[in-house]
């Protein structure tokens, strides 16, 4: 009776280890569920049918572009506001906004009487200046027969130099003004003075009247030279390391199809509260209609990077995402022990989400997720993979 109680023991001990060691933990489960969901399993037939091949993921010579928005600008020495040294009524002027005037060209006259008085000065004090200057030299004169005293000579050289720095002052005042002096000193004193364009260009702005009084801060025109325009672009701090001088880009300005050409001149130093920078390009071709403002849209073509990358083909779209299929894990040691791929019944594919950046000469670079083995990637069939994939998951199971 004991001996037949102990073999029922063990064979219940027997049943319960067995139960135990088959009996997959629920984590493995669990896993290999997963795995199901993101792989799909084809024959060696399958394989050869759908023209599948593979390779791995390799460093890549990408140059990539930025589309950026920016501004037609002019540098600052081709736009002038133009004001006059002193206050003045505007007596006449002709000019109107989209006028062109040449550089010396009469655009305006302004009348002052202070202009009378500041050319009354002038003459008085050219008639003192000639006065002491001969005092000064009659005293030196003197000074060397001991006949003055140092005082004297002191004070004659004092009155000279004094009315020398007037006359030099009024003569710059009067300059300014454009007032002719050789006239000046025949007696002809003027009401009016003349004002002529700094540049030659093309008038933008007007903000003045006859008879109008202007101060000597305000702006009576602004003239433009358009000969010189640049593209100033505005590009976002995270992609200021990709721009190089000398950089081409390609931009269209609104209401144009055809594109222009432009190269990097300067990259700006500062980040704007936007957390962009200005990039200053210099037109290929100038043309005189263009106007500063225009709003222009730009490609810049950013300088090869290395980066990792795969053909084109081997990057699928699924679902509004970007994929690529990955030899299983387990076929993947298998082959590698055998040293022959693909040459076993029921290859196992896993799909893969990935990042995409740039493309360029049928290769896109690409960042898989970590842990991911890049040497095995289907580079040809994958959209055949895919199929095999949504067959499976509509039929709700694993593919054969």
């Amino acid at each position: 009776m004991n001996r037949i109680t102990n073999i029922i023991v063990l064979i219940s001990l027997f049943s319960v280890t067995l139960f135990s060691c088959n009996t997959p933990k629920k984590e493995e489960v669990e896993e290999h569920h997963e795995d199901e969901e993101n792989a799909v399993e084809l024959t060696e037939a399958q394989i050869k049918t759908a023209g599948v091949a593979f390779g791995k993921v390799e460093m890549k010579q990408i140059s990539g572009t930025i589309k950026v928005n920016g501004v037609l600008d002019v540098p600052p020495q081709q736009l002038v506001s133009v004001s006059v040294p002193l206050g003045g009524f505007l007596k006449s002027t002709d000019l109107l906004q989209g006028m062109y005037v040449k550089k010396g060209q009469l655009i305006a006259t302004i009348e002052n009487t202070d202009y009378i008085q500041l050319q009354q000065d002038y003459l008085e004090a050219t008639n003192q200046l000639e006065f002491s200057k001969a005092d000064y030299e009659r005293q030196k004169e003197l000074a060397r027969e001991n006949v003055n005293s140092a005082k004297t000579l002191q004070q004659a050289k004092s009155t000279f130099l004094t009315w020398m720095a007037k006359k030099n002052g009024f003569e710059a005042k009067l300059k300014l003004l454009h007032i002719n002096l050789a006239d000046l000193e025949t007696g002809r004193i003027t009401s009016t003075i003349q004002i002529y364009a700094p540049i030659s260009g093309y008038v933008t702005e007007v903000n003045v009247n006859i008879g109008r009084f202007v101060n000597p801060t305000d702006v009576l025109f602004e003239i433009v030279d358009t000969e010189h325009l640049h593209a100033e672009l505005t590009v976002f701090e995270k992609d200021v390391p990709k721009i190089k001088i000398g950089q081409k880009i390609r931009f269209t300005l609104a209401n144009e199809t055809e594109e222009r050409m432009a190269k990097v001149y300067l990259i700006g130093r500062e980040i704007t509260s936007d957390r962009t920078v200005r990039i200053h390009c210099h037109i290929d071709k100038e043309d005189t209609d263009l106007l500063p403002g225009m709003y222009l849209k730009a490609v810049v073509e950013t300088s090869g990077a290395s980066v990792p990358a795969l053909p084109d083909e081997a990057i699928v779209d699924y679902q509004g995402k970007k994929y690529v299929f990955v030899l299983g894990k387990d076929d993947h040691k298998e082959a590698t022990q055998e040293g022959e791929e693909h040459q076993k019944e029921g290859t196992h594919f896993q799909i893969v989400e990935v990042q995409v950046g740039v493309s360029e000469l049928g290769y896109t670079e690409v960042n898989l997720p970590e842990g991911i083995d890049t040497t095995a990637v289907v580079t040809e069939g994958a959209y055949a993979v895919l199929s095999k994939l949504k067959n499976s998951e509509e039929e709700g199971g694993h593919a054969h």
